[in-house]
């Protein structure tokens, strides 16, 4: 055990520094971040279409006095910035880290383009750029990615916890791309209230820090670790009542990133635990789509389901504030199957 522990000390002290050194370069980065949002009024505009289908009008109603603040948006630059910069320079496990810094990059341009118009459009029109346009971005991303997780990574199976490898040949492709368009979304849908997808996706990306480092993906765990430092220090800020959003740029980079980091460590089944909350809200859209189409009727107040949990009287603060427990639950639950079920090797 004393050996073992041993062995772990010296990647273990750079994938702190990792942490550290993200954290204060994210606070560095917000004042510049901060003047040019507020010079160039980067005011994130309301959305009036419901994820859950109609009118927004139970969004608006709860949300029409945090809008007129003129919140900026597009905050998630600060630390995808940072996130680049601290790997490129400091991590040198390229091989385990170029991945997911990929899926960050780009599936972060596709949502820097749509804060863009999103903030451009002065409330006119539909805010932001369209959703069959994003989802083809995104999926386009996916699928370049996965062709080089199968082609060059050699990768063609999926690890089923405690019961072993599924090989699964080339559709490892279409898996793959699938697996990053959801998690992306899944934030994406996650950010709407102060905090809350940056803490989820704080305690995700904690989870597989350690999943990594006991698998003995040390760059991969001082990736995560350093999207955890720059996250905390996002959140300093980010919190209820928040100076700036993440927007489409943060949400996408994390959520994408997030999910070719669970292709990597051979956890697609174990995300889904990790993230179960962000899980259940894509769910509670789904189900208020579906029975809007089906029997015109909502089950929830608003959708996501944080919304239906504001609109029904609970505070912002006490929502995400719950759903972070629920979040840390569900990433030990997770992180529990994975050592147990045998995806650590």
């Amino acid at each position: 055990m004393n050996e073992t522990l041993s062995q772990l000390m010296q990647p273990l002290s750079k994938i702190f520094l990792l942490g550290v050194g993200a954290c204060l370069l994210a606070t560095l980065i917000t004042p510049i971040y901060t003047y040019f949002a507020y010079k160039y009024k980067f005011w994130k505009q309301m959305r009036h279409d419901s994820m859950g289908g109609g009118e927004a009008k139970v969004y608006e109603k709860l949300h029409a006095k945090k809008h007129q603040r003129h919140i900026p948006t597009m905050a998630g630059m600060i630390f995808v910035v940072t996130v680049a910069i601290i790997t490129f320079f400091f991590n040198n496990s390229r091989e385990q880290t170029w991945l997911p810094l990929a899926a960050m990059l780009l599936c972060a341009l596709v949502g820097l383009v749509d804060d863009f118009m999103n903030i451009r459009s002065h409330g006119k029109g539909i805010a932001g750029m369209r959703a069959p346009v994003k989802f083809t971005l995104i999926s386009a991303i996916g699928l370049v990615l996965g062709w080089y997780f199968y082609a060059k990574l050699g990768v063609d199976s999926i690890h089923l916890p405690f019961v072993g490898s599924w090989h699964v040949g080339w559709w490892i492709v279409p898996i793959f791309a699938f697996v990053v368009v959801a998690t992306g979304n899944a934030v994406n849908i996650s950010d709407g209230l102060d905090g809350l997808a940056g803490g989820l996706t704080a305690i995700a990306f904690a989870a597989y820090a350690v999943i990594a480092l006991l698998d003995g993906q040390f760059g991969l765990s001082g990736f995560c670790f350093t999207i955890m430092g720059a996250l905390v220090s996002y959140l300093w800020f980010n919190i209820y009542p928040a100076r700036f959003f993440m927007g489409d740029v943060g949400a996408f980079a994390l959520g994408c990133s997030l999910a070719v980091v669970a292709m990597l460590t051979d956890t697609l089944f174990i995300l889904p635990v990790i993230a179960a909350v962000m899980v259940f809200e894509v769910i509670s859209v789904i189900i208020q789509l579906a029975s809007r189409k089906l029997r015109h009727k909502k089950v929830f107040l608003s959708a996501p389901i944080h919304h239906h949990l504001e609109a029904s009287g609970w505070p912002e603060t006490k929502i995400t504030m719950r759903f972070w427990l629920i979040g840390v639950v569900c990433a030990i639950v997770g992180l529990m199957f994975a050592i147990t079920g045998g995806n650590i090797k």
